[in-house]
């Protein structure tokens, strides 16, 4: 049984966050990747293995450089799961909102 890595800890990672960016204008490989960070080159390759195995980068080869590309599918459904808590939350700080001018209008 092949168990992938939680892609919601993957992304709650500064990290990888900024690697997810700086992959999704453009296919790198994990040299060009590292020169971003001010972080050892194997350090960075974790980050690359952990997102690769979330299925958020995917591979390809090409001579002997590997480029990672960004998997927008994946992150796709990660944006449809948080979209109705991100509703929900949008409704709360609304509610919240007029019920702060309001009493602001009191005083």
């Amino acid at each position: 049984m092949n168990l992938r890595r939680d892609v919601f800890q993957a992304i709650a990672d500064p990290t990888r966050r900024a690697i997810l960016l700086l992959v999704a204008s453009q296919a790198m490989t994990a040299g060009a990747i590292a020169a971003n960070f001010d972080t050892a080159r194997p350090t960075v390759s974790k980050h690359l293995q952990i997102l690769t195995e979330c299925d958020l980068l995917t591979q390809e080869q090409s001579g002997r450089e590997i480029f990672y590309h960004f998997n927008a599918t994946t992150m796709k459904e990660v944006a449809e799961f948080i979209e109705p808590f991100r509703k929900m939350w949008d409704d709360r700080f609304n509610k919240l909102e007029s019920v702060m001018k309001k009493y602001k209008s009191k005083k």
